[in-house]
């Protein structure tokens, strides 16, 4: 009997993915619980693995688009290992059993996330690579330098085959172009991961009314009570007290003010939500995941920053799984850890709003008459004009502008 293997629901609006990377071929025996493939969406890589054991056949190729529900591969169950695998199994566990342990090659180690999925996606060889990490091992940084030193070779060759079969493209990469033009640029395929970001962002900007209202707020205040209790605070909880913390506290208290972006459209209905699970955007290697904070309006200031360093470190290293990553009521971008000073934030389907954190920057403003230099952040809010109205998204933005610039309420009210 064949067993049919499908694409899993892996999130809320998530209709599509990218069969990444194939970890088993067609003909292969594998085991129950054993990793088939990676599945790429624009939030979250996932590995899917098998149901039962049984021979594979596999029925999409590598890099292929498919939807939630598609039969990727059949498994069929009635097949037996083969014997000859039962025995090189046997034969190569008895072996690694003999084979000292310090013996063993750096790069056999087990590999980082980062690591193993950089040469997964990439098919690199780790007995080629030279580890330069303690003891040996391989780092991201050995990895990366790998692809750089190969890139142009690989990057001719790619030409090369695109000019063979792809005759329309001579205009832009002329055959008989000179060697030394082939040197001024590279072109690698976009990952998985990145296309469907770029499908995403752009389905936002076509599914979507979006506008961006701007106001500026003061953190003297933050900055001055950050600083005041920040040694305490991190005696009493063992973390830092950072700037987003004061944020998340404002939106909840934002959205309680204005409910409209607490809440999104579904059809021809509006859906208001009377919970707080706040997004906050993350950046990685690999691109930008949007973790969500459950009930932050229920936890305190230290319980918000611990949520915040764990989804960080986890996204980081590809540890995040995808219920991390589902039924976000409003989202949080902090550009200004990267020092952007002013920009417009893309909305996160279905959501109906998102804010956006900049650069802290000292300027001179006036102050009841006179002119003072402070700190100061501009904000940005992006919202869907279909449900929410510029009145509301104005009074919206002022209220987080209003917490930030008395942040001894929030402490209060946390």
């Amino acid at each position: 009997m064949s067993i049919e293997v499908k694409i899993p629901p892996v999130g809320e609006s998530i209709e599509s993915g990218v069969v990444s990377v194939w970890h088993k071929r067609s003909g292969d025996f594998v085991e129950a619980g054993e990793p088939l493939f990676t599945l790429e969406t624009d939030k979250v890589s996932s590995e899917i693995t098998a149901e039962k054991a049984g021979v594979l056949e596999t029925k999409v190729d590598e890099g292929q688009e498919v939807k939630i529900g598609e039969v990727v591969a059949l498994i069929d169950d009635t097949a037996t290992a083969p014997a000859k695998k039962k025995a090189a199994a046997s034969e190569k566990a008895a072996e690694a059993e003999k084979k000292p342990v310090a013996k063993r090659s750096p790069n056999a180690e087990v590999l980082s996330p980062a690591v193993k999925r950089l040469t997964t996606e990439e098919k690199l060889d780790t007995a080629k690579i030279t580890g330069t990490g303690k003891g040996g091992r391989l780092t991201k940084s050995d990895v990366l330098t790998h692809l750089q030193s190969r890139a142009e070779p690989d990057r001719v060759a790619e030409a090369a085959t695109d000019d063979q079969e792809k005759p329309r493209n001579r205009r832009e990469k002329p055959a008989e172009a000179p060697a030394a033009e082939e040197g001024r640029f590279t072109r690698k395929k976009m990952s998985p991961l990145r296309r469907k970001i770029a499908a995403q962002l752009v389905m936002s900007q076509q599914s979507t009314a979006t506008l961006t209202t701007f106001n500026e707020c003061d953190m003297r205040e933050v900055m001055a009570l950050r600083k005041k209790v920040q040694e305490k605070f991190q005696v009493d909880h063992g973390i830092k007290l950072g700037f987003m913390s004061f944020f998340i506290k404002a939106a909840v208290e934002a959205l309680k003010a204005v409910p409209a972006l607490n809440g999104r459209i579904e059809g021809d209905d509006f859906i208001s939500n009377h919970f707080y699970d706040i997004g906050i955007a993350v950046g990685t290697e690999r691109g930008l995941v949007v973790p969500v904070m459950r009930e932050a309006d229920k936890k305190s200031f230290a319980e918000l920053e611990r949520a915040i360093a764990d989804f960080a470190g986890r996204a980081r290293e590809g540890k995040i799984k995808i219920e991390d990553l589902q039924g976000g009521t409003f989202t949080i971008s902090n550009g200004g850890v990267y020092g952007s000073l002013m920009g417009t934030p893309i909305l996160n389907p279905p959501q109906s709003g998102i804010l956006g954190m900049h650069a802290i920057k000292e300027r001179p403003v006036a102050v009841k008459g006179e002119v003072v230099v402070r700190p100061m952040m501009y904000l940005a809010l992006s919202y869907d004009h279909r449900a929410v109205d510029g009145k509301e998204a104005v009074t919206f933005l002022v209220k987080i502008k209003e917490s930030i610039e008395n942040p001894t309420a929030l402490l209060l009210e946390s």
